[in-house]
C-alpha cells in the first residue's frame, strides 16, 4: 500500500528528502505547503506533481487524507507545527533541530506522550552513514573495551557572513552532538567551548575554529574541531580511543592519483555529497518504519537533549567555563 505524504516546506533540504521518497517506491506525494503558492508551484513542477499545492500546512491535513509529513520548515516554526501534525496522528519526519529553544522541545514532547503513539522521526542523518555505522558496530561489539575518548572534526570550506558564533553549536555541531551521543550510549554531563586564535577568514563576528569539549555521565570526553572556513573541504573525522584499541572512521571511497611526484585523492565539499546515501537511507527507514506504524530513528527525545546539549554549549562560549547540562525533567517511560 503507498502511503500519503504531505510535505510542508520546499526548500533544498526537501528537495534531497523529495528525490528520496519518491525513490523508495512506497510513497505518493499527496500535497505541498510552502507560505510562497509560488515556490510551491514551481517545487511541484520539478518534479511532475500534479498534486495540491497549500500556503496553510493547518488547511493541507485537513483537507488532504494524509498518512504523513515531511516538514523542512524555518526552525522557529517547529513547535507549532509539530503539535498540530501530532494532533492530527501523522507521522512525522522533521529536519533537525526539534525546537529553537528546549521548553519547545518539552511542549513538543509532552504534545507525542499524550498521543499515545510514537509520531515524530528527527533527521539526524549521521546515524544512517555507513561509517558511523561500521564504528557503531565495532563499538557495540565490546571487542576494543569501553570508549574513553572521542575526536571529531566538523570541517567547512567557507561560510556567508550571516554566519553567527552560536551557530557554529546550533547548525554545524549539532551533528557531534547527536551521533556521540548515540556511539557511546551516555548522556552528556557537561560542555565547555575553548576559542582558538581566529582565521583571516572570519568575518569580524565569528569565532573561526572552536574546539568543543563534552563529557558525559561516566566520564568519556568527546572534542569536536568546529572549523567553518577551512577553505580546503568538507572534511567529516570521528577517531573513538578505547581501553583495548583505537576506532578510526572510514572515508568515502575516492581513487587515489600519483603524477608529478604528488599521491592526491578528493575530500568532498559539500554535506549532501559526502552524506548523500545517509539522506536516502534516512528516508527510506523512515518510509518503512511508518509503514508498519513504528518510529525506528531519533526521536523528539533525542532531539531534547541535542537542544540542552547545544544550549549549554553557547553558553560556555561566551562564559568561558565547563557549563553544566542536566534536563528539566527525567525521560519520560514512553521513550524507553
Amino acid at each position: 500500500m503507498m502511503m500519503k505524504i504531505g510535505v510542508i516546506g520546499t526548500g533544498h533540504i526537501a528537495h534531497t528528502n523529495v528525490v528520496a521518497l519518491i525513490g523508495s517506491g512506497r510513497v505518493e506525494i499527496s500535497a505541498l505547503c510552502n507560505r510562497s503558492a509560488e515556490k510551491g508551484l514551481e517545487f511541484a513542477k520539478e518534479f511532475g506533481l500534479q498534486k495540491s499545492v497549500y500556503t496553510d500546512y493547518r488547511e493541507m491535513i485537513q483537507k488532504e487524507d494524509l498518512d504523513a509529513v515531511l516538514i523542512s520548515t524555518p526552525h522557529a516554526l517547529h513547535c507549532q507545527q509539530f503539535c498540530d501534525c501530532t494532533a492530527s496522528g501523522l507521522a512525522i519526519m522533521i529536519e533537525k533541530p526539534l525546537c529553537t529553544t528546549a521548553e519547545d522541545c518539552l511542549e513538543v514532547i509532552d504534545a507525542e506522550v499524550k498521543s499515545g503513539k510514537h509520531l515524530i522521526q528527527l533527521g539526524f542523518m549521521r546515524r544512517y552513514d555507513k561509517g558511523y555505522n561500521e564504528v557503531k558496530a565495532a563499538l557495540d561489539s565490546g571487542a576494543y573495551g569501553s570508549p574513553l575518548l572521542l575526536h571529531c572534526t566538523h570541517r567547512n570550506p567557507e561560510v556567508p557572513d550571516s554566519y553567527t558564533t552560536a551557530m557554529a553549536v546550533h547548525d554545524t555541531a549539532i551533528h557531534e552532538i547527536d551521533v556521540t551521543h548515540w556511539l557511546v550510549s551516555d548522556d552528556f554531563a557537561s560542555a565547555q567551548v575553548i576559542m582558538p586564535k581566529v582565521t583571516k577568514y572570519a568575518h569580524a563576528e565569528l569565532a573561526d575554529p572552536q574546539l568543543m569539549i563534552l563529557q558525559t555521565k561516566s566520564g568519556i570526553v568527546v572534542e569536536d574541531e568546529v572549523f567553518v572556513n577551512c577553505k580546503f573541504g568538507y572534511d567529516i573525522n570521528c577517531h573513538v580511543v578505547c581501553e583495548d584499541g583505537v576506532i578510526e572512521m572510514p572515508q568515502p571511497l575516492y581513487p587515489t592519483y600519483r603524477k608529478n611526484a604528488q599521491i592526491t585523492q578528493t575530500i568532498d565539499t559539500d554535506c549532501f555529497v559526502r552524506f548523500h546515501d545517509a539522506y536516502d537511507d534516512e528516508v527510506q527507514n523512515w518510509v518503512n518504519d511508518a509503514a508498519e506504524g513504528i518510529i525506528g530513528g531519533p526521536n523528539a527525545w533525542d532531539g531534547y537533549l541535542a537542544a540542552i546539549t547545544a544550549d549549554a554549549l553557547v553558553r560556555a562560549q561566551t562564559s568561558g567555563k565547563v557549563e553544566t547540562i542536566k534536563p528539566a525533567q527525567e525521560k519520560p517511560a514512553f521513550y524507553d
